[in-house]
């Protein structure tokens, strides 16, 4: 291309760039004022049968929802989401109506996706609800989250876990309470340690009694219906009448949640037998009168 060619080639570009930066097609020259106004926070659903690596909290905005596979280490499992369906300007508080039901729907939930009570293994059922922001925004949802625990007495700590908790609580698993031994002071029993059946124990998981909605108990007289359910609960467990022989036959301990817990619907309580005076091997499921005899002394 020769000297000539390539000045004109030029002028003709730069006459282009001219027109193009002087022309505005039909705009006013002001970028910032042409832009559609960005639409208002909408709504979020988290979603059921993933998992959370971070600790349970009670209220998720968007900003931490971070779900992951559970094939992957986490500290939080989603066995559900629900809605609420209540009109109202914030969410649901603790101990209202509209939590317990989702505390009811969660616990029932939180069974059938464990193959048993959640009460019967290591486990929490919390739930968890929008941030007041999201429910300004419309969310309505509730999330019914599981965790596994290293135990199920005071001072439980969460267990960073992989794997799905769906079914897992179908026997045999390590999830499952069973045998243990008590650490007593004065004759009550101050904590519960598992340990393997065919080593000497004094007590073992029998079951879940459900109570009644009412105040959580606090005098002496507001335990009773709770070791009257827990004997029921051995009864069953050991095949043996629950009649007026079965305090003589075997001691029960109590376990039911703590009083916050009670508060948002939980009425789940724990019931172990407990054999005072001795120790034995091997389960006492179905054991019967002749493995769990009536005390003489």
């Amino acid at each position: 291309m020769g000297r000539a060619m390539r000045s004109l080639v030029a002028a003709v570009v730069a006459g282009v760039l001219v027109a193009g930066c002087a022309s505005t097609g039909g705009l006013d020259g002001d970028l910032g004022d042409d832009w559609a106004a960005m639409p208002p926070a909408g709504p979020f659903t988290p979603v059921a049968g993933v998992c959370q690596v971070a600790d349970f909290t009670p209220a998720v905005g968007l900003p931490a929802y971070a779900p992951v596979g559970c094939d992957l280490p986490h500290r939080v499992e989603t066995v559900h989401v629900g809605a609420f369906t209540v009109d109202r300007a914030a969410p649901p508080a603790l101990g209202s109506p509209e939590m317990r039901g989702a505390f009811t729907e969660c616990d029932t939930r939180a069974r059938g996706y464990v193959g048993d009570d959640w009460r019967a293994g290591r486990l929490r059922l919390a739930v968890a609800v929008p941030t007041g922001t999201g429910w300004t925004a419309g969310s309505r949802w509730y999330r019914c989250d599981l965790t596994e625990l290293n135990t199920v007495e005071v001072a439980a700590v969460v267990v960073t876990r992989t794997g799905s908790l769906r079914d897992a609580l179908k026997p045999p698993s390590p999830l499952r309470l069973g045998c243990q031994r008590t650490g007593q002071d004065r004759g009550r029993v101050q904590r519960l340690t598992p340990v393997d059946c065919a080593v000497a124990h004094d007590a073992e998981f029998a079951g879940v009694w459900v109570a009644p909605d009412r105040p959580y108990p606090k005098k002496p007289a507001d335990w009773a219906p709770l070791y009257a359910g827990c004997f029921d609960a051995v009864a069953r467990f050991a095949g043996v009448p629950a009649d007026g022989s079965l305090r003589y036959r075997s001691d029960v301990v109590v376990r039911p949640p703590g009083a916050g817990r009670w508060g948002v619907g939980d009425r789940g309580v724990r019931c172990y037998l407990w054999l005072s005076n001795r120790t034995v091997t091997g389960s006492l499921k179905a054991a019967g009168p002749a493995r769990l005899p009536v005390r003489t002394r």
